[in-house]
């Protein structure tokens, strides 16, 4: 399995940097976990194999580049953009974002090979088929509804949190997983914006050490994501302080294989 962390911004030379405002994981060149930077960052091969789009949640960072990439694509698509989602995610795509005034409704349109886009609804705890890949959502605590994931083929098996803050049901799914190839877990704010974190749902250094207590796989790689760019190098420094904790910082646009 090949998964690659999108970039989502540039430095002062105008080339991709490690800052990560906006979140798309790509899988296999194939499918994605999030639609945050896809129109802007995605490959050419990846520009026409993506047919598949998977969403923990609808918040802005996650979903930012899914209405410019069904756009860039709308002539030429032969099938439908898949946007595989809880129903209450897209309630609020529907509502907010493919609504006519923020911009068109996808769902509604069609080029001269059918419809463009397809809503494919997804339940907490059941698993379903794409491409390749099978995956399971799983609870996870975060402002709104919104899903982590285990992700699986014939030869891996991944698990990611998506945003979080501080969970259970998660971590006991994932403990009964065996031959866990990593896991990416976030951790948004450093320690002195815990209280920040809690309002927002999310992790501190203090408070993903105290999650990765839960996780048994001692064995399996660990990668942190959805670093807030504002807080980047103070999050990282908080983690390289943490005794032992074997973590690796997920690296923007580097090509993973597990």
């Amino acid at each position: 399995m090949k998964v690659q962390l999108l970039p989502s911004s540039v430095d002062k030379n105008g080339a991709a940097s490690a800052r990560q405002h906006l979140t798309c994981f790509v899988i296999d060149d194939a499918v994605t976990i999030d639609a945050g930077s896809l129109a802007m960052a995605c490959s050419d091969e990846q520009f026409e194999n993506i047919r598949d789009i998977v969403l923990t949640h609808a918040h802005l960072d996650h979903i930012a580049g899914l209405p410019l990439f069904i756009d860039d694509l709308f002539a030429k698509l032969t099938e439908p953009v898949r946007v595989h989602a809880t129903r209450e995610m897209i309630e609020v795509l529907e509502r907010d974002i493919f609504n006519w005034s923020v911009y068109p409704r996808f769902s509604e349109l069609s080029n001269d090979n059918g419809p463009v886009m397809r809503y494919v609804p997804y339940e907490i705890g059941c698993e379903f088929g794409v491409r390749d890949l099978i995956i399971k959502p799983l609870a996870v605590n975060h402002l709104v509804p919104a899903a982590g994931f285990i992700i699986s083929n014939d030869s891996s098996k991944i698990a990611i949190t998506g945003d979080t803050s501080a969970m259970d049901d998660f971590w006991e799914v994932v403990n009964r997983e065996d031959d866990l190839s990593a896991l990416l877990v976030e951790c948004a704010f450093p320690n002195h914006l815990c209280e920040l974190a809690d309002i927002s749902h999310h992790l501190t250094p203090l408070k993903l050490a105290a999650e990765l207590a839960k996780f048994d796989k001692h064995d399996c790689p660990v990668y942190v994501i959805n670093l807030k760019p504002a807080y980047r190098e103070t999050i990282i420094e908080e983690i390289d302080e943490m005794v032992n904790n074997g973590l690796e910082i997920l690296k923007v646009g580097k090509v993973y294989e597990w």
